[in-house]
């Protein structure tokens, strides 16, 4: 199953479209389950005036679980991007260690029934 990875924003830009799309999907290669999408949409919230006013926000849609949505402005795309794509990294990671720790816990019926046993 691949990933939809839809970028939105870029329109000029081939160079920084092939380089979010390689890396959105390294990111998704150490996932357990790949997500069902994508999406990183880049936009200028300042017009031409200036500042740090660029913004990367990427939405990932995990199955059977929620949506994963990080930002972040920077003066360039390109560190807009990283800058998010670090947040995903570090979200992605407190959602799988979520995962695994649930999965380590017996549950009290597994309990209860050791327990009687």
């Amino acid at each position: 199953m691949t990933t939809s990875i839809d970028i939105q924003g870029l329109h000029r830009s081939r160079a920084l479209r092939a380089l979010v799309t390689q890396q959105l999907s390294t990111t998704f290669a150490t996932l357990r389950v790949p997500p069902l999408t994508a999406r990183a949409a880049f936009t200028d919230e300042n017009g031409p005036k200036g500042g740090d006013t660029l913004r990367c926000a990427l939405t990932v849609k995990l199955p059977r679980a929620a949506a994963v949505h990080v930002e972040e402005w920077a003066a360039t795309p390109r560190l807009a991007f990283d800058g998010a794509l670090t947040k995903l990294e570090r979200q992605l990671a407190r959602h799988r260690e979520g995962a695994r720790a649930l999965r380590r816990r017996p549950k009290k019926y597994f309990l209860a029934k050791r327990l009687l046993a």
